[in-house]
């Protein structure tokens, strides 16, 4: 048994232990990671809180209520149906201009915007009276309302213009939500208009957080949105027709027609339409934060366990190649240290930006592990090497953290080349013939003619 635990097959499987051993670290960083994430979240919604959150817009729409007799009570008393008719305009324009800057709660921050938004539109006589037509309930134009629908509207700063056919009106508080948006009305009579259309003109300044995005709430609606933000993350149900984005901002233009949505022109209040499809047809535009520290160190940390492993793996082989000892302890603490690395670039890479952080603590842990090789191989040469090999890891992973499209490609490739480098080192050993010195201890220092091995293999 004695014998069995002095082999290489044993040392092989040990230092396969210590490398899984090091997932419990990486876990626990990988924990670390999410809890800061979701702090920062927790503060980019207390920045929502006080000054408006993910913004989601629609034009006017036509609320009318209508009844319905749908029979008589035991004591002959007529039981009605009330419900609400939902219209849509028949066009609709928005042109909104977004001014952004970043508001900070301590170390996190969060892309804010003061939002100018132009909305303009029309509502067909002759849609009205189709639909009209259509019901099986009774219309009540008298007490009709146009709608503005709004997700968060602790945003609405100010409404400077609001025109129906030209005159002047002002919105009113309501309780009432369509499709899970709050919204503000303005009292319309359809009767007193006769067969006039509803042409409308609004003016409105709008607060937001991260994300702004529209209702296609018309036959044919019309948008664009442009803003001083260079990493716009285009959203929702429909993509910019035409888009122009650079180093200032980002200019986008929208054309969607109703064809394109999963609802009609008009529907009934306790349809499906106001409770679960009119959000899913939103579009718009996130500002992205490309330089989200958390995915980086989220992504580093998914290659983690390899990293380790082929640190453990160059660190094996030049114990193989040098014929020395290094006591499993001793690879412990270098998975220790390496380690370290993902809770030192967390720290520092929410402080000074992620390639600071990255390029401070890979050098931090670089300088640690080559410097201990040194001392416990007593071969200068051996720890540059393996200091060396532990730079060009962390350049890999850093290219794999930043390629995120070719991610993968890269890990691929970077894999099958460290395989082919271990065989190709490994390919002149006799692994059966092989027995670690026993005689001498793990701080016997190499000869000459050991540390000259590893140049000609």
């Amino acid at each position: 048994m004695g014998g069995w635990t002095q082999s290489l097959t044993a040392k092989v499987f040990g230092i396969g232990v210590l490398a899984l051993a090091m997932l419990i670290p990486l876990m626990q960083v990988q924990g670390l990671v999410s809890e800061r994430q979701q702090l920062r979240e927790s503060t980019v919604t207390q920045i929502a809180q006080g000054w408006g959150g993910r913004q989601v817009l629609g034009g006017l729409l036509l609320a009318v209520p209508t009844q319905r007799l749908v029979g008589t009570t035991e004591d002959k008393t007529p039981k009605v149906e009330r419900s609400t008719e939902m219209v849509l305009a028949d066009s609709m324009t928005i042109d909104a201009t977004m001014a952004v800057h970043t508001r900070r709660y301590g170390i996190y921050g969060a892309p804010v915007y003061a939002a100018t938004i132009q909305v303009n539109g029309r509502f067909l006589p002759e849609d009205m009276a189709q639909f009209q037509h259509m019901s099986t309930a009774q219309w009540q134009g008298d007490k009709a309302e146009l709608r503005l629908l709004l997700s968060d509207l602790r945003g609405l700063q100010e409404v400077t213009e609001l025109k129906i056919n030209g005159r002047p009106s002002r919105f009113a508080s309501s309780a009432d939500r369509v499709g899970g948006l709050s919204s503000v009305v303005v009292p319309i009579d359809l009767d007193a208009l006769g067969h006039q259309p509803i042409e409308f003109s609004l003016k409105l300044k709008l607060a937001g957080t991260e994300s702004l995005q529209l209702l296609p709430l018309a036959r044919t609606t019309d948008a664009q949105i442009q803003a001083p933000w260079s990493d716009p993350s285009f959203v929702g149900a429909l993509l910019p027709a035409e888009r122009k984005v650079d180093a200032q901002g980002f200019h986008a233009r929208w054309h969607m027609l109703d064809l394109n949505r999963s609802y009609g022109q008009h529907w009934d209040d306790k349809s499906e339409v106001s409770h679960s499809e009119l959000p899913t047809s939103a579009f718009g535009v996130e500002l992205y934060q490309p330089a989200d520290v958390y995915q980086r160190n989220e992504r580093a940390g998914k290659y983690g366990l390899l990293f380790i492993a082929l640190t453990f793996v160059a660190f094996f082989l030049i114990e193989v190649l040098q014929r020395l000892r290094v006591h499993p302890l001793q690879y412990l603490l270098v998975g220790a240290a390496l380690a370290t690395f993902y809770v030192l670039l967390l720290a520092l890479s929410e402080q000074v930006g992620f390639g600071w952080a990255y390029a401070v603590a890979a050098a931090s842990v670089v300088l640690i592990v080559g410097g201990y090789a040194m001392a416990v191989l007593h071969a200068r040469r051996a720890g540059l090497l393996l200091g060396a090999a532990l730079a060009l890891v962390y350049a890999v992973l850093y290219g794999l953290i930043v390629a995120e499209q070719y991610a993968l490609l890269i890990g691929a490739v970077v894999l099958l080349f460290a395989v082919a480098l271990m065989m190709y080192l490994t390919r002149r050993i006799d692994w059966y013939a092989y027995t670690p010195m026993t005689t001498a201890p793990a701080a016997t220092p190499a000869t000459s003619a050991d540390a000259a091995n590893i140049g000609r293999s």
